[in-house]
């Protein structure tokens, strides 16, 4: 076992045994727990992905029956759906059903994941050009979030199952977030657009998970084209964003309370992707080492990683930030393990 790999040990125990809550069947957004929680379903979709983390490291029983619970205590708690309001919610959703199935071949989630993927695909429309809308309740606001993770979904749907459609919706989302949201110089992507209803771009948002999916959007469409100008965009999202949005040592900043506490997490788990698929990213491979080594370090005895990476956390934890922590561990474990 090498040293990441008894990190994230540690912190899967803290994951489960602080978050999820026998009584409700459910993982708690924070510890402590706050009198009133509000049910971010999101938050949820990267516990499950954070759990096949650890079944697909160690290939455990254990790991498989807490995705379980959690999977339908997400469920129960959504209201018995998985459906939602939040576009870019379903999509995080959709993209850890089909790992579940990639790794169990459970028919229930290949079944949800095309079925809320049905639902995801409303949210094309015209405005700004086309594009993903980021709620049902404001069809005119596009962002990265809602965009690059449908693509990623569509991508991977065709390379499973094969059907053209959906490398069509892969294509014509990845290209309108390319076109729309990226900086053509500097391949710096931006979080979104007509937020306000003036066609603005929020340029000023600069956040790590935006340029973690973009640069995995175009990772799949190079697995299935074989075209290396796809593979090099990649690799120059994932290298913009260390000089964008990371300190000096190399270790990502935090970017701020709740929903932000995530986005580290996703920018790793889509880099590591890169870097296995491609053989000039030592650099990179260095940053997902140094980052998890900060996040060990960081880590509290009870096994939870607060926001910052460079200090152990004393106050309030929160699932979002938690999870950031999970994740970076499982990437360098795994990257260790291949190397």
């Amino acid at each position: 076992m090498n040293i990441y790999e008894s990190a994230c040990e540690k912190a899967q125990e803290g994951l489960w045994n602080c978050f999820f809550d026998e009584k409700t069947g459910v993982m708690v957004n924070h510890m402590p727990v706050r009198e009133e929680e509000n049910w971010i379903y999101w938050w949820h979709a990267h516990a499950l992905d954070a759990l096949l983390d650890g079944y697909l490291r160690k290939t455990e029983g254990e790991y498989l029956e807490r995705f379980r619970k959690e999977y339908a205590g997400t469920y129960r708690e959504n209201g018995n759906t998985l459906l939602h309001n939040w576009y870019d919610d379903m999509e995080w959703m959709t993209l850890a059903l089909l790992r579940a199935w990639d790794a169990t071949k459970d028919e229930e989630y290949k079944k949800q994941a095309l079925f809320v993927w049905e639902d995801i695909k409303t949210a094309w429309n015209d405005a700004c050009g086309g594009g993903m809308a980021w709620k049902k309740d404001q069809l005119d606001y596009k962002n990265t979030p809602a965009n690059a993770p449908a693509a990623i979904i569509a991508f991977r749907l065709y390379q499973r199952f094969g059907k053209k459609e959906d490398l069509e919706w892969g294509e014509k989302i990845f290209t309108w977030n390319r076109d729309q949201l990226m900086d053509p110089e500097t391949c710096f992507v931006w979080d979104g657009m007509n937020r306000e209803g003036d066609g603005k771009i929020d340029k000023e948002w600069k956040f790590t998970y935006c340029q973690g999916v973009m640069l995995g959007a175009a990772l799949e469409y190079y697995r299935i084209t074989g075209e290396k100008e796809q593979l090099e965009l990649a690799k120059k999202i994932a290298r913009r964003a260390v000089v964008e949005l990371a300190g000096e040592d190399g270790i990502f900043n935090y970017e701020g309370k709740d929903d932000c506490g995530l986005f580290r997490g996703i920018y790793f788990r889509y880099l590591y992707e890169l870097v296995t698929a491609a053989d000039d990213c030592d650099d990179l491979k260095k940053i997902i080492l140094k980052n998890a080594d900060a996040v060990s370090k960081a880590m509290r005895e009870d096994g939870l990683v607060g926001g910052d990476w460079r200090s152990v956390s004393a106050g309030e934890i929160d699932l979002a930030q938690h999870l950031s922590g999970v994740m970076v561990l499982e990437m360098a474990a795994k990257l260790v393990k291949e190397d």
